[in-house]
Formats: C-alpha cells, structure tokens, sequence
C-alpha cells in the first residue's frame, strides 16, 4: 500500500454501500489523485460499477438503497446538505458502458448539458461543441453533418459523442463504466488513447473487465472481490508485484 496516492481529487473513506439489507460495498477507502487514471478491476459481481456510481451520488435514484462513509471531492463530502446534486455531476462526468446518445442530432447531443447549465449563446455553444468533439478525437469525423441524428454514428463514434458530451460541461473527473465493453478492438483502441490524452486536463476513473485494458490505460489500480478492496497500488506493482495472493490468483486466471 505504499504506493498509495497522497495527492487525491476525489476519495472513498470507509464506504459502504447497502442494496436494501444486502451490503454491496464494505469499508472501501480509494483515493484517486488528481490528474491520474485509476483502473477498478474485478470479477462480475463484486461491487465495481457500485462504486463508481457512488462518486457522482447515481446510486441517489436507485430506491432502497443507503451508504455509510465517506466520499470527497477535493476534501469536501459531497453528501454535504449543501452540495447541489446536479452542480456534482457537472463537476463529475459519466460515460455508460453502452453509448446512449439522445435522438437528436450530433449538435444537439453536445448542447444538451450546455443548455441545462444555462448557456444559450449560439457561438459559444458552437465553440464549446467543437471543442469538446475535438477534444474526444470525433469533430473530424463529424464536422461536416452536425444536423445528422447521432444514431447514424457507429457505436465507436457514439461513444466517443457520449465523451464529448461529459467533457462539453467542464468536468474534473470523468467515470468511465466498463466504456469499451460493446464496441469493436478498434474502436477500443480509440478511446483507450483517448482516456490517455484526457487524463492531463481531467482525472479518470474506470471500471474494466479487461485486465489488460486496466494495465494500458491507468496509472494506479483498484482490485476488489465481494465488495471489498483487495489491493490498491501503483499499476504496474500490481500487476508484477502484487501484495495479495487473491490480486495474483484473478491477473493470472486462477480464478475470475
């Protein structure tokens, strides 16, 4: 556990996570420093997606649910009285394991949030929306045919509109759940390079299935089993050096 973070953007204390009585998550703490993608890795079942969804409070819709613990964006609870719920998942952004863009056109997919947050100029908003597909390595793909229902996208570049659009509002920290698990290599190829180049403006969170995903893409990994954090270190001494029989038994398919 040395290679524990000290300089964290967003951390769990203790966290546990209740479905009704069933207890998804137990005594969780992972800080995830700033500027830094970190991997959540682990078999089915054991508590990832909870947790990631716990950092922007989308576990709040779910009914019956209850956490316990502590979970702070730069040092400050965000189950505070005083943190305003959509003000958060500005700040930290969401992209689906499955594309969900809206029916709409590829322009008004990416001025969707803006317009929520106020924004009402049509040259700011054009100026965002470039950005923002540019910064998500689509607007040369889809510059020409912004009035184009984004459904006419492959599912590659509907994932990737689905970034831009997290990054459009300006986050801090974007969550990724499992974002390559229904698109091709080559499409996951592209935003596997595209979660490297983002984590200089923004910090990362991602829950992978894929071992080796989490190896090439993040800087520190969280490895978790029935709802408990396993092992949390530096990537690379994880996955060569791992402190855990159980972390060595799942990288190297005893079991998982």
């Amino acid at each position: 556990m040395s290679d524990k973070p000290t300089s964290a953007k967003i951390e769990t204390r203790d966290l546990d996570f209740y479905y009704g009585t069933a207890r998804a998550l137990k005594k969780v703490s992972i800080a995830c420093p700033t500027n830094r993608v970190t991997a959540i890795i682990g078999p089915s079942g054991c508590g990832k997606s909870t947790f990631i969804r716990t950092l922007n409070r989308m576990n709040d819709v779910v009914p019956g649910t209850r956490l316990e613990g502590r979970i702070l964006l730069d040092g400050q609870d965000i189950h505070d009285p005083d943190v305003d719920v959509v003000e958060l998942r500005r700040r930290v952004g969401m992209v689906f394991q499955r594309p969900n863009p809206f029916p709409k056109s590829i322009f008004d997919n990416m001025a969707y949030g803006l317009r929520i947050n106020g924004a009402r100029n049509r040259r700011e908003l054009e100026e965002t929306i470039e950005r923002s597909l540019r910064g998500a390595a689509l607007w040369d793909e889809v510059k020409d045919r912004l009035d184009a229902n984004a459904f006419a996208l492959s599912g590659g570049q509907q994932q990737r509109l689905c970034i831009a659009r997290a990054l459009a509002v300006e986050p801090e920290v974007i969550l990724f759940d499992e974002p390559c698990s229904a698109i091709d290599p080559v499409a996951t190829a592209r935003i596997e390079d595209l979660i490297q180049t983002l984590k200089s403006r923004y910090t990362v969170v991602i829950v992978t299935h894929n071992m080796q995903q989490a190896a090439r893409v993040s800087d520190f990994t969280a490895f978790m089993m029935l709802g408990e954090l396993v092992e949390f270190g530096a990537t690379e001494k994880v996955f060569t050096n791992p402190g855990s029989r159980l972390t060595e038994d799942y990288i190297t398919g005893r079991f998982g």
